[in-house]
């Protein structure tokens, strides 16, 4: 996690393998998502062979949305998520919250936003330091986006609050492979593709080789999951899919 600095005045955490000053970490993922953000829906689907999408729509069959519901989706980007919950859920509203305002743009320009007007906001956020009041969402949800947050604690934290009592926080993140042949196999991949796919696609690959390294920082299931307890969720349960590439855990505050 966070590390004290010789100085003992300021705290360092990681970005990808870099360990940079606290302070830095949000502007420098600003920054890779800025680059990013014009192509970021097509280099979902290239990087995972359109996967994504199962898994997105795995963490909506555990969720259940239920008409009327409020959703917050932090770190929600171009509104993947929050569009999957409208559809399944009549009379739903969601907000869509997140650090980069060009993510938030292009997620305007999609078709979807236009015909969910009327249910949709669009807000930009600080994870660790949410612009909303306290008990105000029955669902809180954020996709691949928690591994980018500076203290993970923290943000943890802030979905416990937001949260109406009997709300539920869902997170679906890239998470490790609990065979270590597989892991390695995976890792290949990620480090000499995913990369170079960035550089062809977007001119970009500094910002892919960061997502990359960020995946092989976050923790483990297990690890993650007390994070979850900690933060003062009961009833936290986490699935697998596509063997541990990713993972889904769910939380209720009670």
């Amino acid at each position: 996690m966070n590390a004290q600095t010789q100085s003992g005045t300021e705290n360092t955490t990681h970005f990808g393998f870099q360990t940079v000053a606290e302070g830095e970490k949000a502007g420098l993922v600003h920054g890779v998502f800025s680059r990013v953000a014009s192509k970021y829906d097509l280099m979902n689907d290239l990087m995972s062979a359109g996967i994504h999408r199962l898994w997105k729509d795995a963490m909506m069959d555990w969720l259940a949305p239920r008409p009327g519901q409020r959703l917050l989706d932090v770190a929600g980007g171009t509104g993947d998520i929050s569009f999957r919950f409208l559809r399944r859920a009549p009379g739903a509203s969601a907000t869509v919250c997140d650090m980069t305002e060009s993510m938030l743009i292009e997620g305007q320009k999609r078709a979807e936003a236009e015909s969910f007007a009327d249910a949709l906001d669009w807000v930009v956020g600080d994870a660790m330091n949410l612009p909303f009041e306290s008990n105000s969402f029955d669902v809180y949800t954020i996709s691949f986006g928690i591994r980018n947050v500076t203290r993970v604690q923290d943000a943890l934290s802030e979905a416990y609050r937001v949260l109406k009592p009997g709300g539920r926080l869902m997170v679906l993140e890239f998470s490790q492979i609990p065979n270590d042949l597989m892991q390695k196999a995976y890792d290949l991949y990620s480090f000499n593709v995913i990369p170079l796919m960035g550089e062809v696609v977007t001119g970009d690959r500094d910002s892919y080789q960061y997502l990359v390294e960020s995946i092989r920082k976050f923790p483990d299931q297990n690890t993650f999951a007390s994070m979850i307890r900690t933060a003062g969720f009961e009833q936290v349960k986490y699935r697998n899919l596509s063997m541990g590439i990713a993972a889904l855990h769910s939380g209720w505050k009670i």
